[in-house]
C-alpha cells in the first residue's frame, strides 16, 4: 500500500466522523493561536516601551533631585526619619549645578547639559480658545536634540533667547490643535497663565504613551519660565547628553563625581541618574521573559488539544477494530495500519495548526489590550511545528495499539 491509499484511507476516516474531527481540530487551533498572539502581544509591547524609552536618546542621562539622603527624610540607605546619627543635608538641583557639568575637563563624555524647570500643569489661551498644558518645561536650546524632540514646523529658541529671557515658546502638537485648530500658529502670540508668550515653533508628533500625551508639552526658555511662572528656585532636573551611546556609562560615572563633590556626598546621594541605554536593556530583559511566560502558558493549551488527539484516536480505534482486523486478515501490513492512524492523527493537528496560524495573523491586525501585536515569524514556524509534532506524539499509541491487533481477536470483536 503506498502513501497515497495511505492517506486517502486515512481521509475517509476523518471525513466518517465530521464533528467529531472538527471539535478535535478546534483544539489545536486554539492552541496555535494562543501562542502566536500571545508572543504578538508581547513583542508589541515591547518594542513601544523601547519606542517610548528611545525618545529620550539611548545617549541621554536624567539627573532628578532625591531627598532620601537628608536629615528627617526616610528612604533607601537613610534608614527612615527615626535614624538620629550624623547625616549630610540633602541639597537640591541648582544652576550651578548644571554649568559645573559643562566643564571638559572634569567630564569631558558630556556633549551638552540642559537644566529643566517643570511648571506642571499651566493654563495657555489663544483668543477664545484655552488648553491646560500638561507639561511647561524651561530649558536651553540643547534640551530639542537630547530628548529627542525635533521642530517641524517654525525653529526652536536660540542661546540668545535664554540670555535675553525673552518670551518665546514651542508648542506640542496637541497643544496647537487645542489653540489653533488649522491656523498657522508661528508668530501669533498666546498667554501662558496670564503671561505672554510668541510661538516661533511647533514639535514634531510624539505620540501617545499609555495615558500619558507625549505632545501635550510647551518647551520655553528656562530664564523665561523663572521669571514669569516658576520662580528661581531648584531645578526640576538636569538632562546630560553624552558624546555617544557608547560613552553613556563614562559620562554618567564624571557626572556623578561631580555632583558628589559639590553637593558632598559621603554615603547616599541626594539625586538620582536614569540612564535611558541602561534601563533600555532592564526592559528588553524583562519583556522577554514576559513573552516567553505567556508562550509557556499558551502551549498549555496546545498540550491539551494533544491529549484530545489521543483520546480521540484511541475512540476511532476502539470503533473501527473489526475493519483493521478484516484489512488485517486480507493482508495489509503492519506498517499500512500504523500509518493510516498516524497520517489521521498527523493531518487533524496540521489543518488545526493552520487554521491557528491564520486566525493569529487576523488577530494582529487588531490592537490587544491598547497593544499593537506584532506578528513574529519564529513563533509561527515553531507553533505550527509543534502542532504537528503533537500529532505525531499523540497519535504514536492509538496508532501501535491499532497496529498490534491480532486479526482473529478483531474480527471477534463486535
Amino acid at each position: 500500500m503506498n502513501q497515497v491509499e495511505i492517506l486517502r484511507f486515512a481521509l475517509r476516516g476523518l471525513l466518517a466522523n465530521k464533528m467529531r474531527s472538527a471539535l478535535t481540530t478546534l483544539g489545536i487551533l486554539i492552541g496555535v493561536a494562543a501562542v502566536i498572539l500571545l508572543v504578538a502581544v508581547g513583542e508589541g509591547s515591547s518594542r513601544s516601551i523601547q519606542q517610548n524609552i528611545q525618545r529620550l536618546g539611548a545617549n541621554t542621562l536624567t539627573i532628578s533631585p532625591s531627598f532620601s539622603g537628608g536629615g528627617g527624610f526616610g528612604g533607601p540607605g537613610g534608614g527612615g526619619g527615626g535614624n538620629t546619627g550624623p547625616r549630610t543635608q540633602a541639597r537640591p538641583l541648582t544652576l550651578a549645578d548644571a554649568k559645573a557639568l559643562t566643564d571638559r575637563a572634569a567630564a569631558p563624555s558630556v556633549r551638552s547639559v540642559s537644566p529643566v524647570v517643570t511648571a506642571g500643569s499651566a493654563t495657555a489661551a489663544y483668543g477664545a480658545a484655552s488648553h491646560s498644558v500638561a507639561q511647561l518645561v524651561g530649558t536651553y536650546p540643547s534640551y530639542f536634540e537630547a530628548t529627542n524632540k525635533p521642530v517641524e514646523q517654525g525653529t526652536y529658541f536660540f542661546n540668545d533667547d535664554v540670555l535675553a529671557a525673552r518670551k518665546v515658546i514651542v508648542l506640542g502638537r496637541t497643544v496647537v490643535e487645542e489653540l489653533f485648530g488649522t491656523v498657522d500658529p508661528v508668530g501669533k502670540q498666546v498667554s501662558v497663565s496670564g503671561v505672554p508668550f510668541t510661538v516661533v515653533g511647533v514639535l514634531k508628533e510624539a505620540g501617545s504613551s499609555g495615558t500619558q500625551d507625549a505632545d501635550d508639552v510647551a518647551v520655553a526658555p528656562l530664564p523665561a519660565v523663572q521669571q514669569s511662572l516658576s520662580g528661581f528656585g531648584s531645578l526640576s532636573s538636569i538632562v546630560v547628553q553624552a558624546t555617544g551611546a557608547a560613552a553613556t556609562t563614562t559620562a554618567q560615572a564624571e557626572v556623578t563625581a561631580v555632583l558628589n563633590q559639590r553637593h558632598g556626598v559621603t554615603t547616599s546621594p541626594d539625586y538620582r541618574i536614569l540612564n535611558q541605554a541602561t534601563l533600555q536593556e532592564t526592559v528588553s530583559e524583562a519583556t522577554g521573559t514576559f513573552t516567553v511566560l505567556l508562550a509557556a502558558v499558551a502551549a498549555i493549551s496546545l498540550l491539551v488539544g494533544g491529549i484530545g488527539i489521543t483520546n480521540i484516536m484511541l475512540v476511532t480505534v476502539t470503533e473501527r477494530t473489526r475493519e483493521i482486523g478484516i484489512r488485517k486478515a486480507v493482508g495489509a501490513p503492519r506498517g499500512a495500519i500504523l500509518g493510516q492512524f498516524l497520517m489521521e492523527a498527523t493531518l487533524l493537528s496540521l489543518v488545526g495548526g493552520l487554521l491557528g496560524v491564520l486566525v493569529a495573523f487576523a488577530g494582529t491586525r487588531f490592537a490587544i489590550a491598547g497593544i499593537q501585536p506584532v506578528l513574529v515569524p519564529s513563533s509561527v514556524a515553531l507553533a505550527l511545528g509543534v502542532s504537528v509534532g503533537i500529532g505525531l506524539f499523540f497519535g504514536g499509541y492509538p496508532a501501535n495499539r491499532a497496529a498490534g491487533l491480532r486479526p482473529i481477536q478483531a474480527l471477534r470483536h463486535e
